[in-house]
């Protein structure tokens, strides 16, 4: 980092910092653990010699310290894919459901959103199409940080909602659905071919918040790849050429998934498992009423805390599910 011209692209340097961040991440860890493990065994052996009950006492409070960091190290190993250091675009659609889906999408939002300011992770909003009367119908959020690949890709799929609606007069239970969909970013690579004539550009205002520039400079992009009909779009930049490049980048991250998911049958049967966003499809369930319960159905991990999940707390739905591939692959 400290080399001449290393920040000569910004792109590329930030790409580097992040891999490094990322791998510290796992290195920090250990070295703590270690050197934790190797004070306690010493701090031990002397309260042994001397019969201190409450030095052994401490000590047994500090083993359980080690044994959750232990626990983490154990998962970033679970994290060796060779995408899953990268960042990634970060997708919730509203399905089934009407104005309660798209409640649901913003609640899902304000959930997430909390995730990734509690683990550390930078995010920016590219895209967001807002619900006709409440919530939003689509999002998409660009997330960076240590793994944000490797653990995002771990909620990929439909989540439903069931609760009394706020939206409902008659105070009735409604069952709301909504996808989240998460792609690996990717600069540049030689496996997709993205020619100029395949693309269609559609240039427009963007919606929500941003005061006069919003209403009357169209500077949101949508890209059409005409041979596969991938459709996005940007408007989270003030500048055309910004929310053109972010594009770009959505475009090739869902090509390279594409093309990914021919070679890779089990990406393939992972990605498939989201479906259509309704019932039957989910792999999450979010019970407020009658009961409060949120149950993971891929590893039946399930927790009553439902406003703790909601308010962001959702790394061990993630850990579950990383334990029960990591057992799978290892059969």
């Amino acid at each position: 980092m400290a080399q001449p011209g290393f920040w000569d692209d910004p792109e590329k340097a930030k790409e580097v910092v992040s891999q490094l961040s990322a791998v510290k991440s796992i290195i920090g860890p250990v070295q703590k653990v270690i050197s934790g493990g190797r004070d306690l065994s010493e701090l031990f052996e002397l309260a042994t010699q001397e019969n201190d009950t409450e030095i052994l006492e401490s000590i047994e409070k500090d083993l359980a310290g080690v044994a959750k960091q232990c626990d983490k190290i154990e998962i970033a190993g679970m994290l060796g894919g060779p995408d899953d250091m990268k960042g990634c675009f970060f997708s919730i659609h509203a399905g089934a459901g009407g104005t309660e889906s798209c409640d649901w999408v913003n609640m899902l939002l304000r959930m997430y959103t909390r995730y990734f300011e509690a683990n550390k992770y930078e995010y920016e909003q590219l895209d967001i199409t807002p619900g006709e009367e409440a919530g939003v119908r689509s999002v998409t959020l660009k997330v960076s940080g240590p793994f944000a690949y490797g653990k995002l890709s771990c909620e990929t799929g439909v989540h439903r909602l069931v609760r009394i609606s706020p939206f409902d007069s008659n105070k009735r239970r409604h069952t709301s659905f909504a996808a989240v969909d998460v792609i690996c970013e990717h600069e540049e690579d030689k496996d997709v071919e993205i020619k100029d004539d395949d693309l269609r550009m559609d240039f427009y205002r963007a919606s929500g918040a941003g005061g006069q520039h919003v209403n009357k400079v169209s500077s949101a992009v949508r890209i059409t790849h005409l041979p596969t009909g991938i459709v996005v779009q940007c408007q989270g930049e003030r500048s055309q050429y910004r929310n053109r490049s972010e594009a770009m980048k959505m475009l090739r991250a869902r090509l390279y998934m594409v093309e990914k998911q021919k070679r890779d049958a089990e990406l393939a049967k992972l990605y498939s498992n989201k479906g259509e966003i309704a019932w039957g499809n989910q792999i999450r369930s979010y019970v407020l009423q009658p009961y409060q319960m949120i149950k993971d159905h891929r590893t039946d991990y399930q927790v009553g805390n439902v406003q703790a999940v909601l308010d962001g707390e959702v790394e061990d739905f993630i850990e579950s599910f990383l334990r029960q591939r990591s057992k799978k692959e290892n059969k």
